[in-house]
């Protein structure tokens, strides 16, 4: 059975920082990137269930949901070559690689709709980046490798599979709304024995 107790201790970790910051986005952030950072350092806590990739689209399994949908906590699995469409959050998030690498890149929307692309980054395992309507949500993720698997850890200040977001053609920057949704038909028991 996999020891699922980092998982736990991260949730706990930031329920009592939503609890204590409220709506103060920046305290929130700053507090919880530490904690999300050393929750990817551990490579040994995801169950298998939620880290298995399919061959044609990304996977978002979720992790947990906060039943006032403050928070959730999804594993990003991507298959080899991977990559989302440029879309956006609409609340604020956390995303640390726990295996592999992403290459992120970043669009600015202008007020007449079009988006200029930004720039690229690579984010290796261990590595922490925020998103957020304050700092720039808009972007594109895709899997850095060609021969296998990346797996990132998201926190979202909502439930991201319930929240209406926006995707974006960036050639013409013509919007669709959508709601992502999950993966999994179950999420894991975050209070089982591990012994």
């Amino acid at each position: 059975m996999t020891d699922i107790l980092p998982l736990r201790d991260f949730i706990a970790i930031a329920t009592h920082c939503i609890e204590r910051h409220g709506d103060d986005e920046a305290a929130i952030l700053a507090e919880l990137a530490p904690a999300l950072r050393n929750l990817v350092r551990q490579d040994h806590w995801l169950p298998e269930a939620f880290a298995q990739p399919d061959p044609a689209f990304y996977r978002q399994y979720l992790l947990y949901g906060d039943p006032l949908d403050r928070l959730s906590v999804v594993s990003f699995v991507w298959g080899p070559s991977q990559i989302t469409p440029v879309h956006d959050h609409r609340v604020w998030g956390l995303v640390g690689v726990l295996r592999g690498a992403e290459i992120g890149t970043v669009y600015q929307r202008h007020p007449d709709g079009t988006l200029t692309r930004g720039a690229t980054s690579r984010l290796e395992a261990g590595g922490v980046v925020a998103v957020s309507p304050k700092l720039g949500d808009i972007h594109t993720i895709a899997n850095a490798y060609n021969d296998r698997p990346s797996i990132s850890i998201h926190v979202y200040g909502g439930n991201i599979g319930r929240i209406r977001r926006t995707s974006f053609n960036p050639d013409t920057g013509a919007t669709q709304e959508f709601v992502s949704g999950y993966s999994n038909a179950q999420t894991p028991n975050l209070w089982a024995e591990t012994t």
